[in-house]
């Protein structure tokens, strides 16, 4: 547009991107990192995600869990962050938000210490390039890994009590908001959290249609790739997650699982970029039937679900096998470390 001859610049193109600064260790990444990261890409435009190393982690808090290299993975996979930087500082400094252009840096409600007792946040906050987020209730690292620990058979021993039948449904009514599958959590579902980690696209035309299914417990780096493969199995994937319910899961995989319950593995894996959809409370058995549920109008669609066993169906073609499995449209390799 051309006023007195000058160039005029709307105001929706004068206005300059938001890019938002994230750093942390992001070790065992779960559900509550993943709401951090989805709340600090609402505060701009571009979220650039800075994760410690392994020394630096160990310097000032204890070793991680998980190695760096797996630490990145994790961050890359969540569906919110547009760049990652490896080897980002402990401490968040000026120098580091100038130079990523960043606006401001984002954190939790919580402070985060150097191993000498100060705040990692001080020079940002001075500054006023601090913003602050709501931390996630009912989960942390410390958490989880005392949920492994402190875990036994004896809550999993009630499956005939009235308790149990009270939660079948797995949508936890009572008070506390726990399950008796996975007794120590706290964790309370609400749709309208559903609803921030789902993605809400519909399939579009052209779209192959993939379904895979499985417990999806205490989301990790094995998860990551094998939904990161499963997106590769076409140019237009549309995958959905089917998750089993508690009691499911532990039936098939012992009184110790699920670590985490329904509702955490709903948002643990509704995080991930690769997933387009989550069935919550999925059939254990991966049919025709289920697969014929998920065929869109268009027939020339495809549609691929994947079971457990990493056996491959296609279309209204069901076949089982221990090697390897060929239809009319493609050839699909055995994969046994599905979840």
């Amino acid at each position: 547009m051309m006023k007195n001859g000058h160039n005029v610049i709307s105001p929706e193109k004068r206005r300059r991107a938001v890019r938002v600064w994230c750093d942390g260790c992001y070790d065992m990444v779960h559900y509550g990192h993943s709401n951090q990261l989805r709340q600090a890409k609402a505060m701009g435009d571009y979220l650039i995600v800075g994760v410690h190393t392994d020394d630096e982690i160990s310097k000032h808090k204890g070793p991680p869990v998980f190695t760096q290299a797996e630490r990145y993975k994790m961050v890359r996979a969540i569906k919110w962050v547009d760049e990652i930087v490896e080897g980002a500082p402990y401490v968040t400094t000026l120098e580091t938000l100038d130079k990523y252009t960043c606006d401001f840096c984002v954190h939790g409600d919580d402070i985060t210490l150097t191993v000498d007792g100060k705040d990692t946040y001080e020079e940002v906050k001075r500054s006023g390039r601090y913003r602050e987020c709501k931390r996630t209730q009912g989960v942390s690292t410390t958490d989880l890994v005392g949920r492994m620990l402190l875990m036994t058979k004896a809550h999993h021993s009630n499956m005939g009590s009235s308790d149990y039948q009270q939660h079948t449904d797995n949508f936890g009514r009572g008070p506390k908001g726990h399950s008796p599958w996975t007794g120590v959590s706290q964790f309370l579902q609400t749709s309208q959290k559903i609803i921030q980690f789902a993605s809400g696209q519909e399939p579009q035309p052209g779209d192959t249609i993939i379904y895979v299914a499985g417990a999806f417990d205490l989301f990790h780096i094995g998860h990551v790739d094998f939904l990161d493969a499963v997106s590769q199995l076409s140019e237009k994937p549309y995958v959905i997650v089917g998750l089993h319910f508690d009691q499911e899961v532990n039936r098939y995989k012992g009184k110790n699982y699920p670590i985490m319950n329904i509702h955490e593995r709903t948002l643990s894996v509704l995080a991930c970029r690769y997933v387009s959809e989550v069935v919550i409370g999925a059939p254990y058995a991966v049919t025709k039937d289920l697969l014929d549920h998920f065929k869109p109008g268009d027939r020339n669609q495809g549609v691929m679900g994947i079971n457990k066993w990493g056996i491959n169906i296609w279309q209204d073609f069901y076949f089982l096998t221990h090697g390897i499995y060929t239809s009319d449209h493609t050839t699909f390799h055995y994969n046994s470390n599905i979840p």
